[in-house]
């Protein structure tokens, strides 16, 4: 009789967690279905009092009227590229300095990545100032290079492959080095090969930040022309404030490649998070 009541119970928590987790996804996924299913409705549709929650005859000229409005290909265009080039300088500064950090021994390191930690704290208006007038004297407002090289070199992407490179077994090195391969060798040849994971999640983060990044590039540019997506679209809700379906459907393809991208990559993103804290 105790074991079918530990069964029981046992039934009762799971379905209970499962409930719980239903709903919070349910409220979690609702503002995306409101967003697109606002997209698709008339003007009238989209201010009606009690709302209907599915639009009754679907206008998808939305999304082509609001592709007009505003030039969203160039925006699409200049944030694919910010976000390729720097995507290329996060890999590439990130995987020699967790390598350093990792396998390396040099004075002051553990010191020195403690500190790279704590700069992480460092909220983003702190620093706008400063970097705005660094890159005023070098002439670089209102270019490409303000918007891609400060960010091709980030801490958080160093904390994580700093982590997955140490759960790589010595023995690989040692067996490495009798083969003839120097760090940079390895480095190559054997770690970064064997860090997909950790690499896919770095890519995908990046790409997050850059897609949404809004501030920073708010501020150093001027020209329409090399403005990222997310300055566009306030542009475009500026002067289509009152007009909610164009907003939505502008929203929505703006997000949908974010949201395809991250389902592509989760199981990635999952496994590099939990080979992250096996070992210090």
């Amino acid at each position: 009789m105790s074991f079918m009541n530990r069964i029981k119970r046992i039934n009762f928590s799971m379905v209970l967690t499962y409930f719980i987790l239903i709903v919070i996804a349910l409220t979690i996924l609702f503002p995306f279905f409101w967003m697109v299913s606002t997209s698709l409705k008339t003007p009238v549709e989209a201010v009606k009092f009690p709302p209907d929650i599915f639009p009754k005859n679907p206008q998808l000229n939305n999304y082509v009227t609001a592709c007009k409005k505003v030039n969203f290909t160039r925006y699409f265009i200049n944030t694919i590229f910010i976000a390729l080039t720097q995507l290329v300088g996060v890999l590439f500064t990130s995987i020699l300095a967790a390598y350093a950090f990792a396998r390396l021994d040099f004075k002051g390191r553990e010191i020195l990545f403690i500190s790279l930690l704590g700069l992480m704290m460092i909220p983003m208006p702190v620093y706008i100032v400063p970097g705005y007038m660094l890159l005023q004297k070098i002439g670089w407002i209102d270019t490409y290079f303000a918007q891609i090289v400060p960010w091709m070199a980030n801490i958080f992407p160093i904390f994580l492959l700093r982590q997955h490179f140490k759960t790589i077994p010595k023995d690989l090195y040692d067996a490495a080095v009798i083969d003839g391969y120097s760090d940079i060798g390895f480095l190559f040849k054997v770690v970064v090969p064997l860090s997909k994971p950790a690499l896919t999640t770095i890519s995908i983060f990046s790409i997050l930040a850059s897609w949404n990044s809004f501030i920073w590039p708010l501020v150093v540019t001027n020209s329409d022309s090399i403005r990222p997506v997310q300055v566009g679209l306030a542009y475009f809700i500026q002067e289509q404030s009152t007009s909610y379906t164009l907003l939505m459907a502008a929203s929505t393809f703006v997000v949908l490649p974010l949201v395809i991208m991250f389902f592509l990559a989760q199981k990635q993103i999952i496994e590099s998070y939990a080979r992250s804290g096996l070992k210090d």
